[in-house]
């Protein structure tokens, strides 16, 4: 009976505070992000009044609780002043967001920078209850600017905010991001990424499974929201020239997850696949529930026995990374220790590449246990899952 109050004691809630000026597109972001829209469906949104409140469970021990505040500016202004302290205190993340066509962030309306003047006193008043946080400014909407000026406009945009980000100035990071093209999946990835809890100890983890399936490339994703929680390439990954995958990936398996919504009449932040697997005569790749809360990506060599041999490390796999949460991080911490005193995986070490499988499976034995090894990971919701696999 007390196992339970325990693991609640261990979530991690995270304050995560929306803000920016009615209209610059927080709530659209928002629910791509975390409510599955797609980009077109998001014009129907309407303004956001006072303080929409949303928490997000994030795999497993982190909860994010996501506050998105309304821009108008009576409510702006009693964010600064009575609502000040409830607001600014206890905040992980501050996402500003500022929309790259305001004719009020330089002065061009005659109105004395009125945008960056906000953002700063929204600053003071973070540094004076949460001076800790994160924050994060997003230039949105830059699909609206042409190709060739974009980087030039970002460069400015970034400038002036870093000027007027007060304590903050050091830390605060910049992107420019829009909902028609994958630059929005980046900036939420890594404002995620710097929530984490004990990332050290999950790369690590990722590490030995790559070792285990003779992995090119591991990309750990969050269940629902598809954003990238961390990943983990070896010397022949490496040489992939799509610096953006990850992002690409994202936006992908999202619009795919609405293709299933479509034909199954299930929600898409509700309807989830077991798996995803292409074969190619150069690689094969495997999309797999992981745990409750993740998704893994995996990249190995082509053939089937090497397609096998990882279904097997993956699901032997899980059940290990899935106690990372229960074990905590000294826990893991002993075990990474014991492994590298053992001779086993360092830090900086990669697989080479004449290397075999290294997991609970040899490649040399024909894995007949597949269908058996699934059933026995079986959760009480998987009967809604269903198998893709292209060829």
């Amino acid at each position: 009976m007390e196992q339970p109050d325990k693991a609640k004691e261990k979530v991690k809630k995270k304050k995560v505070l929306l803000m920016g000026k009615s209209g610059s597109g927080k709530s659209s972001m928002r629910n791509i992000i975390f409510s599955n829209y797609v980009a077109k469906d998001v014009r129907r949104l309407g303004a956001t009044i006072d303080v929409e409140h949303s928490r997000v469970k994030f795999l497993g021990n982190l909860s994010l609780n996501l506050w998105d505040c309304g821009g108008q500016d009576a409510f702006t202004e009693s964010y600064l002043t009575t609502q000040k302290s409830v607001v600014f205190k206890s905040v992980g993340v501050l996402i500003y967001v500022f929309d790259v066509e305001s004719r009020e962030f330089d002065g061009r309306d005659g109105q004395n920078f009125r945008d960056l003047s906000t953002y700063n006193a929204v600053i003071k008043a973070l540094e004076e209850y949460s001076p800790e946080a994160h924050v994060f400014t997003l230039v949105h909407k830059m699909d609206l600017v042409q190709n060739e000026h974009r980087e030039r406009v970002l460069q400015d945009k970034t400038e002036a905010i870093r000027e007027r980000s007060e304590g903050f100035q050091q830390r605060v990071q910049t992107y420019g991001t829009s909902i028609w093209d994958q630059t929005l999946y980046k900036a939420w990835g890594m404002i995620v990424h710097s929530l984490i809890p004990d990332l050290e100890v999950i790369e690590w983890y990722l590490r030995r499974l790559a070792h285990a399936t003779d992995a090119e490339e591991i990309v750990l994703f969050e269940r629902v929201t598809f954003l990238t929680v961390t990943s983990f390439t070896t010397k022949p990954g490496k040489k992939n020239p799509y610096f953006d995958r990850y992002e690409r990936l994202s936006n992908i398996i999202k619009t795919f997850k609405n293709s299933l919504s479509n034909f199954t009449s299930a929600l898409p932040s509700v309807h989830h696949f077991a798996e995803y697997v292409i074969k190619t005569p150069r690689f094969n790749l495997i999309l797999a529930r992981f745990t409750a809360n993740t998704y893994v990506l995996v990249v190995i060599p082509p053939g089937e026995a090497e397609l096998q041999c990882t279904r097997l490390n993956i699901l032997a796999a899980s059940e290990e990374f899935a106690q990372i949460d229960q074990r905590g991080r000294e826990e893991m911490k002993r075990l990474r220790q014991k492994e590298q005193k053992d001779g086993g995986i360092t830090r900086d070490e990669e697989p080479k590449d004449n290397d075999t499988a290294r997991g609970v499976v040899d490649k040399g034995k024909k894995p007949e246990s597949v269908a058996a090894a699934a059933r026995r990971s079986e959760t009480p919701d998987s009967k809604r899952e269903e198998r893709f696999v292209m060829i």
